[in-house]
């Protein structure tokens, strides 16, 4: 029986930061790698059938979440996250050959490596100016290609694939940055739970009465279910309407995260489920004994008993 090869989407062309995550995934050197020149293609890929797959990028450590895949996440029906990678990403300042720093008046930057240059490039070229590029990669050709961009900010290696010269190197603000990546398919069954697993979600409040986001996240306090990242995003209907995108620390059959989501579907008028998937990083959370998959059983038990008029002692 013939196998077809997995389609995999990314922000391209070849060597982009999102190239390199999808360098990451198990099996996929074998598939077909499709390169994409926006994020909203990736994703239509997914939707249409074309791809199996997007990688795309959901987190920076210096920027926060990216807002276009966030919002992208919460409109497009039935997506789900499988997986999660971390790429460090540092930065380069390149150029064709002869052009020297002292001649940087224009550069080609994606807009999310121009944010992360920012203080070196003000402090460096104080009077430069910038256009944006669809990535990385292109950034550097555009200085190649175009008469009128003196130089580029690109990731390092960018000479092995595009002709240009570096003129300064590793120039990101923020030594330790890394960018979040989450591989994304459509609809399916959730990865099975390793025991270092994140849950991706977005949920919206019922209203805008004092304290309802306390108890939004009251429904995870009390179950014991960690928060590794809570961002508001504008729902666009109102001014003040906010969507809240959370990462929570383990798996949706983790008993206290599947708690957890029930309370919140209770509370809340619209929850998205992304995802339950394997962390890049491969931290395990720290669970007290009260929140444990037995702590949640064993009280259900207990319920259970009590209700067939077995003595309530615990």
């Amino acid at each position: 029986m013939t196998t077809t090869p997995a389609r995999y989407s990314y922000l391209g062309p070849e060597g982009t930061f999102t190239w390199e995550a999808l360098r990451l995934v198990d099996g996929a050197e074998n598939g077909e790698w499709i390169s994409v020149a926006n994020l909203g293609e990736a994703l239509d890929d997914v939707v249409t059938g074309r791809s199996d797959y997007a990688m795309i990028a959901i987190e920076n450590s210096v920027e926060g979440g990216v807002s276009a895949t966030q919002d992208a996440l919460a409109h497009i029906p039935d997506l789900r996250i499988v997986g999660e990678y971390q790429v460090p990403v540092r930065f380069a300042l390149v150029a064709p050959a002869g052009v020297g720093l002292e001649q940087v008046e224009l550069l080609a930057a994606h807009p999310v490596a121009y944010a992360q240059c920012r203080r070196w490039l003000e402090a460096n070229l104080p009077r430069h100016t910038h256009i944006p590029s669809s990535s990385n990669v292109q950034a550097a050709r555009d200085a190649l290609e175009d008469d009128g961009v003196h130089a580029a900010l690109a990731p390092r290696g960018i000479t092995e694939r595009v002709n240009v010269e570096v003129l300064a190197d590793d120039i990101g603000d923020n030594p330790s940055a890394e960018t979040r990546f989450v591989l994304v398919q459509k609809g399916g069954p959730v990865p099975k739970r390793t025991g270092s697993d994140k849950t991706s979600i977005i949920a919206e409040l019922p209203d805008d009465r004092p304290g309802r986001l306390l108890e939004m996240l009251e429904q995870f306090a009390t179950r014991g279910v960690n928060m590794s990242l809570l961002e508001s995003r504008p729902i666009g209907d109102a001014m003040g309407r906010y969507r809240f995108v959370i990462d929570l620390d383990g798996h949706i059959h983790d008993e206290r995260v599947a708690d957890a989501l029930m309370g919140l579907r209770r509370f809340s008028p619209k929850v998205i489920f992304l995802g339950s998937y394997p962390r890049a990083n491969g931290h395990t959370p720290s669970v007290s004994p009260r929140y444990t998959d037995e702590a949640f059983i064993d009280a259900r038990r207990w319920l259970d008993a009590v209700a067939e008029g077995e003595p309530s002692e615990s």
